[in-house]
C-alpha cells in the first residue's frame, strides 16, 4: 500500500456500504480505513492520521453529529459527512458541527469521489502555496482567489469547500453588498437564510482578528455582507 495516496477513513454502520465504498475509494486512488460506528472510529482516529473523514450521520450509539463536534474540538479533519436527512435544518446543524461537506443518501460514487477531491484540494501543503494574480490581503491573511487558498504566515488555512466559494464571490465582489440570496446562489448553496449566516460566522472565526468585531467581513443591515481588504 502506498503511503503516499490520501488515506481516508469511512465510518458507517451499514456493512454493504461501507464495504462498498472501501473498495470503490481504494479503485481511485485513496487508503482506506473503515469503521462501523463511533466508538471503532475514535480507536482509528487515536492511532492513525487521516486526510478526510466520511461520516455517517446516522448512526446506533454515538451519532455522526456528536462525533463531529468532538472532533472539531481538537481536530481539524475535513469531515464529509453521509445523510438520509434531507431538511435545512439538518444540513446547518451539521455546518454548525464543523462539517466540511454534505451528500444525501442515496448518492452516486462519482458524487462522492468529485466532492472528497474538492475538499481535499482545499487542504494545500504549505510548500505548494504560490502567489497568484487575484491575491486579496485580510489583515494576517491573504486569500488567492483563482485558488480558492486562503494563508497566513503559519501556511494554509483550512476552507470547506462552501466557505471557499463564499468567500471567492464576496473578493470577487469586494466592497459591493451581495444579498443572502445572491450568496447562495451564486455559490449553489442550499437553504435559509441562516445557512448563509452561519457560513459567514464561520468564515470570520478563520479571517477576523475579532469575529464579534468584524473589521474585513461586515454585515450591511438589512442588506446582506460586504467584504473589505486592506488596500
Amino acid at each position: 500500500m502506498d503511503n503516499e495516496l490520501p488515506h481516508i477513513l469511512v465510518v458507517d454502520d451499514d456493512t454493504r456500504l461501507r464495504d462498498l465504498l472501501r473498495k470503490y475509494l481504494m479503485d481511485n486512488g485513496f487508503r482506506v480505513t473503515v469503521a462501523a460506528d463511533s466508538s471503532q472510529a475514535r480507536h482509528q482516529l487515536g492511532s492513525l492520521e487521516f486526510d478526510l473523514i466520511v461520516l455517517d450521520r446516522m448512526m446506533p450509539g454515538e451519532d455522526g453529529l456528536s462525533l463531529a463536534r468532538f472532533l472539531r474540538a481538537g481536530n481539524d479533519v475535513p469531515i464529509l459527512m453521509l445523510t438520509a436527512m434531507g431538511e435545512v435544518e439538518a444540513r446547518i446543524d451539521g455546518l454548525e458541527a464543523g462539517v466540511d461537506d454534505y451528500l444525501a443518501k442515496p448518492f452516486e460514487p462519482r458524487e462522492l469521489l468529485l466532492r472528497i477531491r474538492m475538499v481535499l484540494r482545499r487542504t494545500p501543503a504549505a510548500d505548494e502555496i504560490t502567489v497568484v494574480a487575484g491575491e486579496i490581503t485580510l489583515g494576517h491573511c491573504r486569500f488567492l482567489t483563482e485558488r480558492e487558498l486562503l494563508v497566513n504566515d503559519d501556511g494554509p488555512i483550512r476552507l470547506t469547500t462552501t466557505e471557499a466559494s463564499l468567500l471567492r464571490a464576496l473578493a470577487e465582489n469586494a466592497g459591493r453588498v451581495l444579498s443572502r440570496s445572491d450568496l447562495a446562489r451564486r455559490c449553489s448553496i442550499k437553504g435559509s437564510e441562516r445557512t448563509i449566516d452561519v457560513q459567514v460566522t464561520r468564515l470570520r472565526r478563520k479571517i477576523e482578528p475579532n469575529p464579534k468585531l468584524p473589521r474585513y467581513l461586515q454585515t450591511v443591515r438589512g442588506r446582506g455582507y460586504v467584504l473589505r481588504p486592506d488596500e
